[in-house]
């Protein structure tokens, strides 16, 4: 919360803890106010880093946003500086208390709407997109030279298609056929081909890889997703290089195909559709000590709306969610929903334990220059892009996202790989949050990047979309918050994001495969 007896260039989240968050930086030797008395900086505190406002004996659990984020690992005084000097993550064993906090079902939002495109099924895309899908890294190549052969200029008689994009990766094989990684990437290509951003696709592989392609359509039941029978198919569905002949002929075949689908794909029109309609996708990186008290929170109103309209918000990085997954199971809706989420975490526990890591090494060097100091704290601001709600159900990574309400995949908290996980679940919007300043994009689906602070919305004011600090500056998270949500049903109807802009987004699909390559 922010206390009117407080200095201004102060942040107080809550009454209980024993820090400060500093606005902007804060010279040593400042005078400052809390609601405990008046101390004097001892330290330069730079901008969304953390001033102790109260002594913090050594050993004593230190407390952001009225958690725990650590352990004092020397005496702390008001004035002080407290980082990775001071400050150190323990063992904690939150009191998960399944279920023990769920929160009232927010009031329904009526009315509110996007232009979407209304695929068979029901399903409704904010963007409309022809798929190259490569089913292993033999084939990338061919993928990329078969969408580079439909750039913009050559896509101006087909208005309505926002382009042809080569969904290309690093694996497809090396890995046991129908193991869990065997698994995971065709969730992913399935995911992929049948997004609700994508009016048609084509697969395309080497032939002989464990990725076969066979079995992706026999397992993933391809060949039905779009309500098309195979005689009505504009061509093959995939392409094999071995089959046709090698590379040069793989890409003129691929090529002929595409240019039957074009006006197929050109003929679906936006459509006015309920916003209960929309997935998004929850994501932050290149996180600083601002992003859990403006942007993310922010995001979090945007989530409720979202959920209050009858749609779906998707948080991701488990990774990131350690050390405050016992704010998710209190507000479990089901006890199912809150085991699983637990499972997900001792999973974590013990994979990373394989190599030696901890997950309190998740924090980056970017992320520790901008202020945060432990996993926890990290975590605690990512969860606030959750909003309020219930949490109905936990997905494995790239698995269909069906429910509605507040869901959370279980990703890693690489972002890319983060998102591609969201995406491939049917993510139609992504919305993410940054501090340090990431210009990600992630065709097929607009992501819209969210500053946490005012100088870096301003430095790189055509990578974010929205400035988030604004709030640090007097406007309210509520008002924050329902920008964002405006800034959501304006992209979802069509308004290009920074990232579209220039064009950003066909590097960004980067599976993650757990296990072995062989």
């Amino acid at each position: 919360m922010l206390d009117e007896n407080i200095s201004s260039q102060l942040v107080l989240l809550d009454s209980f803890d024993h820090l400060a968050v500093a606005k902007t930086p804060i010279p040593a030797g400042t005078r400052l106010r809390t609601p405990d008395g008046e101390f004097q900086t001892q330290d330069l505190i730079p901008a969304g880093h953390k001033v102790a406002i109260r002594e913090i004996p050594q050993g004593e659990a230190v407390l952001k946003y009225g958690q725990i984020i650590g352990q004092a690992t020397q005496p702390i005084t008001p004035g002080e500086h407290v980082h990775s000097h001071n400050l150190a993550m323990f063992d904690m064993h939150a009191d998960y208390a399944p279920c023990s906090q769920i929160p009232p079902a927010p009031t329904p939002i009526e009315g509110r709407t996007f232009e979407g495109y209304v695929r068979p099924g029901g399903k409704v895309g904010t963007r409309n997109y022809l798929a190259v899908i490569s089913t292993v890294n033999c084939s990338a190549s061919v993928a990329r030279f078969i969408a580079e052969r439909f750039p913009a200029e050559t896509l101006a008689k087909f208005p309505n298609v926002d382009g042809v994009i080569a969904m290309k990766h690093g694996a497809g094989c090396g890995m046991q056929f129908g193991g869990d990684a065997h698994h995971t990437l065709n969730r992913l290509m399935a995911g992929i081909a049948r997004h609700p951003n994508v009016g048609a696709f084509l697969l395309v592989g080497l032939g002989c890889e464990t990725g076969a392609m066979g079995y992706l359509l026999s397992q993933q039941g391809l060949v039905h997703i779009d309500g098309v029978s195979d005689a009505d198919r504009p061509g093959p569905l995939v392409l094999s290089m071995q089959d046709q002949g090698g590379t040069l002929k793989t890409v003129e075949a691929g090529i002929r195909q595409i240019e039957r689908m074009l006006p197929q794909v050109n003929d679906i029109q936006r459509q006015t559709v309920s916003a209960s309609h929309l997935c998004v996708g929850l994501e932050c990186g290149g996180s600083d000590g601002n992003s859990g008290v403006t942007a993310n929170p922010a995001l979090g109103i945007a989530s409720d709306r979202i959920v209050a309209c009858g749609g779906t918000a998707i948080l991701s990085e488990t990774s990131e969610v350690y050390g405050a997954e016992h704010l998710l199971t209190r507000r479990a809706a089901t006890p199912e929903a809150a085991a699983k989420l637990i499972e997900r975490i001792e999973w974590w526990k013990n994979y990373v334990a394989m190599f030696g890591v901890e997950l309190d090494n998740n924090p980056s060097p970017g992320n520790k220059a901008g202020g945060l100091t432990t996993i926890a704290e990290k975590s605690l601001g990512a969860v606030a892009k959750a909003g309020s709600t219930a949490l109905v159900d936990v997905y494995r990574y790239a698995e269909p996202v069906e429910a509605k309400g507040l869901v959370l995949m279980d990703t890693p908290g690489y972002d890319p790989a983060s998102v591609t996980g969201m995406v491939a679940g049917g993510a139609n919007i992504v919305c993410f949050t940054t501090g340090r300043g990431s210009c990600f994009g992630c065709k097929p689906t607009p992501s819209i990047k969210i500053a946490t602070n005012t100088p870096m919305y301003e430095r790189m004011i055509d990578d974010m979309d929205v400035n988030a600090g604004s709030i640090l500056e007097g406007e309210s998270i509520v008002s924050a918050g329902e920008r964002i949500f405006e800034e959501i049903l304006a992209v979802a109807s069509g308004k290009p994001t920074k990232s579209e802009s220039q064009g950003i987004g066909d590097e960004e699909f980067v599976p993650w495969l757990v296990g072995p390559t062989l």
